[in-house]
């Protein structure tokens, strides 16, 4: 490729995810898969990103839109994370006997088996978070009612549970081995997407002298969410705390929404207040990602010039 990649995506048109001993990157309406497989080969596959949310004329509206991004994301997150295992001969090593009730649900699903798992994965990680990320703050909160002078008070003490919960989270599981080589990844597909944007072709050499850190980055749009859900909830009066427990499960969509669009709008503007909003979340992206080796970043390359292949306009 000669010519310089922006002629090929306008920038900030590429996102991507650490996987599995490789990376993902998505353009509009394709995502390519690179995953370095036990032989040392570099393995990429391609498929069109399939937007059911998009075509429904609602989710291409502000907040709403942002929605369907996170849902969609969360289902092609798992579905990546699934077949990147596949690829890394993960599964070849943890291979088991399948159980009778395994058995019994591979003929009973048949071909929507994976499909199935996939969602059912999904719903599990959504129940996760919004149990810990917002359920338990506002449980942890009802313990010091009695001390606080009003409702107002209760939220701010429960928004910051919820912070420093999420932040309890992502510095624990950034002790595991597993998980410090993804963020290695995470760190090669950030440095891989600011060459690009910085309009340089895309070799190892290149790519190591941009930053691991990224303003549209996952981590950083999670953070937001918990600063967001507590400008959100503090408006949300009640002394009950069933009440309280529902309004946060109904409200977590419209927080999400809220922040994919501080998310996207920070990612295009570059002037200090937008530098004041991303810097939380830059900071938290020196614990979610790692420097990564020349051939981690040869993976993250192979993906870019996936998409740039599929995608010249």
């Amino acid at each position: 490729m000669d010519k310089k990649y922006s002629e090929y995506i306008q920038p900030k048109n590429i996102g991507g995810q650490a996987v599995i001993e490789g990376v993902m990157m998505r353009g509009k309406k394709m995502y390519a898969l690179a995953v370095r497989t036990p032989d040392g080969e570099i393995c990429v596959e391609k498929k069109n990103v399939d937007s059911v949310f998009s075509r429904a004329g609602i989710f291409k509206f502000p907040i709403f839109r942002g929605i369907a991004a996170f849902i969609e994301s969360m289902i092609m997150g798992v579905k990546i994370i699934m077949r990147s295992a596949q690829l890394a001969g993960l599964e070849e090593k943890t291979e088991e006997e399948p159980s009778k009730f395994e058995k019994w649900l591979e003929d009973k699903c048949g071909d929507k088996f994976a499909d199935y798992l996939i969602y059912f994965s999904v719903c599990l990680s959504l129940i996760f978070s919004v149990v810990v990320f917002f359920l338990l703050p506002v449980v942890i909160g009802s313990f010091f009612k009695s001390y606080l002078p009003g409702n107002w008070a209760l939220g701010i003490v429960e928004g910051l549970a919820r912070i420093a919960i999420f932040l309890l989270y992502i510095f624990l599981i950034s002790r595991m081995n597993e998980i410090k080589r993804v963020f290695q990844y995470h760190g090669a597909e950030h440095k891989t997407i600011n060459c690009f944007e910085h309009d340089e072709e895309l070799i190892v050499e290149n790519v190591k002298k941009h930053t691991r850190l990224h303003k549209r980055c996952g981590t950083s749009f999670l953070l937001i969410v918990m600063v967001i859900s507590m400008v959100v909830f503090f408006f949300v009066h009640t002394d009950s705390l069933i009440l309280r427990l529902i309004s946060r499960i109904l409200l977590v969509p419209f927080v999400a929404g809220i922040s994919y669009e501080i998310i996207q709008w920070a990612g295009r503007s570059e002037n200090k207040f937008v530098a004041i909003v991303s810097a939380p979340g830059l900071c938290l992206q020196k614990i979610t990602t790692a420097e990564p080796d020349g051939s981690q970043i040869e993976a993250a390359i192979a993906a870019m010039k996936g998409v740039l292949e599929d995608e010249p306009e």
